[in-house]
């Protein structure tokens, strides 16, 4: 990775950590909410030093860019079994000016584009299931299309445990058409995980920790499939820049630093078994 990328990622999480610790948020205009429908729209861009998708190395060298954006349809909410349904459609998309994107063999910044559109079920003490359709496609041709169908148990423990909520998911992925892993056969993917969080007076730290596993042909190498993926713990600051929704959205900086640790497919793919992830971004809901 060049030295210039890691000192400015390196420099901007010190200028979010420095704003989390002695700013404040704008003043908001106005404390009623200007979107109170049923539509909501989060969107990000965030820069990188490398991407691993679920362990799997994609690229570490220059800088990495993620755009994103989300359609949120609220449909159904009510007080029986079930309290809510929405619907969401969005993208999230990976630019690099290293060895994947611009400097390498295509010359073209996209490395990649995703498209998901899914479905969410709330049900009481915070638990959620939702169900997604994505297709991870590459503008610039360096992977085949990847068609998946997933599903995500979530369960917010915060009103049970209150500041010691550690609010775990799971994921279950099935591909479709295609392989993350390049491999011979479509794999099936698990991701167990929890997120505790610290809710400060100025900004939010999170501390997620995921494993990835592999039930069947999700990380294929030389010795056959591997069940360990990769497992990874992170530290990510949020600092909101108003203290209320304003016309144009809520907004926020956040950054944080991932420390990943790969099993032996991984590894011998990237060379080495562990790497550490730098990230900064902003943030919009409205």
């Amino acid at each position: 990775m060049h030295r210039t990328a890691i000192r400015w990622i390196g420099v901007s999480l010190v200028i979010a950590l420095f704003v989390a610790a002695t700013g404040s948020p704008a003043h908001a205009q106005g404390s009623a909410d200007p979107n109170p429908g049923a539509i909501t729209l989060t969107a990000g861009f965030d820069f990188a030093n490398a991407y691993f998708f679920r362990g799997i190395p994609q690229d570490d060298t220059g800088v990495v860019m993620w755009p994103s954006g989300d359609l949120g349809f609220a449909l159904f909410s009510g007080d029986g079994a079930l309290k809510s349904f929405g619907v969401n459609i969005g993208t999230w998309n990976s630019l690099h000016t290293g060895s994947a994107g611009s400097d390498g063999p295509s010359g073209k910044l996209w490395y990649e584009s995703d498209f998901y559109t899914g479905a969410s079920l709330g049900f009481g003490k915070g638990t959620a299931l939702g169900v997604t359709y994505t297709a991870y496609t590459s503008p610039n041709g360096l992977f085949g299309t990847v068609k998946e169908l997933s599903f995500k148990l979530t369960v917010d423990d915060s009103g049970l445990l209150g500041a010691a909520a550690v609010k775990p998911y799971m994921v279950l992925a099935q591909e479709l058409d295609g392989q993350a892993d390049g491999g011979a056969n479509e794999g099936t993917y698990l991701e167990l995980g929890i997120g505790p969080g610290l809710s400060l007076s100025r900004a939010s730290l999170t501390v997620p920790m995921k494993v990835g596993l592999s039930l069947s042909d999700y990380y294929e190498g030389a010795d056959g499939d591997d069940t360990f993926g990769f497992f990874s713990v992170a530290g990510v600051v949020t600092v909101p820049f108003t203290s209320a929704p304003t016309r144009f959205g809520s907004w926020n900086i956040h950054g944080g630093v991932e420390f990943l640790f790969l099993g032996d497919r991984n590894e011998a793919v990237f060379g080495d078994s562990s790497h550490v992830i730098g990230s900064i971004g902003i943030g919009l809901s409205y």
